[in-house]
């Protein structure tokens, strides 16, 4: 019997047992109530003695998955499986009238069960069934229960099914759910405010990347889903928020990769009378604290962060010396060497961007802070007092990933203006990247921005390198694949 064949006929297998519970109105009770989970038995009980345990007579209820089965004929060990992690149940024929019934549930099966806390002979706290219930029915089987779900785009596409056998995958979402609220509870003990801005923008804007783009019926206009929540973020800043952040999702029309989706969670965040230089500082204060108050311990940020400029990074890991990035021609003849794609008629400041991303940044492992970036590739930042062409800007790699990006802002809005011009010409002349020229945006700032500085944390990347997984798609509980 083939594989698909074989899972047919224990699928209709299933679906008879469901038919018969259905005729002795037994499927999908709703009536049980759960008093504890398998964790908190084990964590209170597990201390003590099978001889105290036993004078304890603690009684619980249950519920949980069938995930492990040893059917002998009067007695019984089954094992569960709820959100915490799984006990195991003993159950006796002499005590349990619906023994026999017990026998025909099927791996899958969701149960409820009363008993008493005790344990067995080798030490393993267990539960002596005294009821047991059919809560829900199984109609598939769980993959095969030695080698789980393997297959890795399968563990994407029935993400359901990854948490269910592979308990990693699900410590990995717990530790991204505690990143983020770690991060939350920081920013509100600083005094920050959480907000939401809109997801859907008549304009694009806060970042150079590709939208993607809708159309609202009612009112007749294209709305692009949002890049970046910047522009919004700012906005509030001019109105009074001067600790602002939010935490959601951010949409770019790009490629897919073991580092890009097309919808990805980020943190933004804007303080007032700031600057890019206290942002750095305030970013590793996060980093420390958010990973020492995780349930997992990862040995990372224990050492100071490392700074460096751009140009210092370039020459660092390639052949180029300092008088060769001020060259045009020394920078386009690394390039062909390195075969390393530049844009025709490409600017000093576009090439070397490209040979740093290309050369230095996968080999910055340590946690390492990159300024001094060219002001040409950054449009809502602030251009350095010492000099105009470089931004107040930085990026923190860690591992060769980029996890976040900040700067001061720019907050004259006649130069916004210009810089906004600037991009609507490379938006005209092909550049799907390029920036709109936001007119609201422009008079918001003409009311007044105060100085601030801000940054993006990209929350997938961060928890990637928290969890040590190898793809963004490893993070995401649902990324986004192509169509089977």
């Amino acid at each position: 019997m083939t594989q698909d064949k074989e899972e047919n006929h224990l699928i209709e297998e299933r679906r008879k047992k469901l038919a018969e519970l259905r005729l002795a109105k037994k499927a999908y009770p709703n009536d049980f109530k759960r008093r504890h989970l398998s964790q908190e038995l084990i964590d209170e009980l597990d201390q003590f003695s099978k001889e105290d345990l036993a004078k304890k007579n603690k009684k619980t209820t249950v519920a949980g998955r069938i995930m492990l089965r040893r059917l002998m004929g009067k007695a019984s060990f089954t094992t569960i499986q709820d959100f915490s992690g799984r006990i195991q149940l003993y159950l006796r024929a002499d005590e349990l009238s619906n023994y026999d019934e017990f026998k025909n549930y099927d791996l899958g099966d969701i149960v409820g069960v009363e008993g008493i806390v005790f344990k067995t002979n080798t030490g393993e706290l267990s539960i002596h069934v005294k009821k047991i219930k059919l809560l829900t029915k199984s109609l598939r089987p769980l993959p095969e229960k030695h080698s789980g779900l393997t297959d890795t785009e399968l563990r994407y596409r029935k993400r359901y099914l990854d948490l269910l056998t592979n308990p990693e995958s699900l410590e990995i979402f717990k530790t991204r759910a505690e990143i983020i609220n770690n991060m939350r509870s920081f920013l509100i003990e600083e005094k920050f405010i959480e907000v939401e801005t809109p997801m859907m923008h008549p304009i694009p804007g806060g970042a150079t990347a590709r939208p993607f783009v809708t159309h609202h019926n009612s009112l007749n206009m294209d709305l692009f889903l949002r890049v970046a929540p910047e522009l919004y973020l700012k906005r509030l800043v001019v109105g009074g928020f001067e600790k602002v952040f939010e935490i959601n999702r951010n949409f770019r029309n790009e490629g897919l990769s073991t580092r890009h989706n097309p919808e990805f969670t980020m943190l933004e965040f804007y303080t007032a009378f700031v600057d890019s230089n206290f942002q750095m500082d305030f970013i590793e204060k996060m980093f420390k604290k958010i990973v020492k108050n995780l349930t997992i311990k990862p040995k990372i940020f224990k050492k100071p962060f490392l700074q460096l400029t751009m140009d210092n990074a370039v020459i660092m890991h390639t052949s180029l010396k300092k008088k060769d990035l001020a060259d045009s021609k020394s920078l386009k003849e690394f390039c062909k060497k390195e075969k390393i794609k530049i844009p025709e008629k490409a600017s000093n400041s576009i090439i070397k961007n490209e040979i740093f991303e290309a050369c230095a940044e996968g080999k910055l492992i340590e946690p390492t802070f990159i300024t001094d970036y060219p002001i040409e590739i950054s449009p809502l930042a602030r251009a350095s007092s010492s000099d105009p062409n470089i931004a107040e800007r930085f990026e923190l790699f860690i591992d060769g990933k980029e996890i976040a990006n900040g700067f001061s802002e720019l907050n004259d809005p006649e130069e916004q203006a210009e810089r906004f011009k600037e991009q609507a010409a490379k938006k005209d002349s092909g550049d799907k990247e390029a920036m709109h020229f936001d007119r609201d945006y422009i008079e918001a700032l003409e009311h007044g921005l105060p100085p601030c500085a801000g940054v993006g944390i990209g929350i997938d990347r961060l928890t990637m390198l928290i969890t040590g997984a190898e793809s963004i798609r490893d993070v995401l509980l649902f990324p986004q694949l192509k169509n089977k």
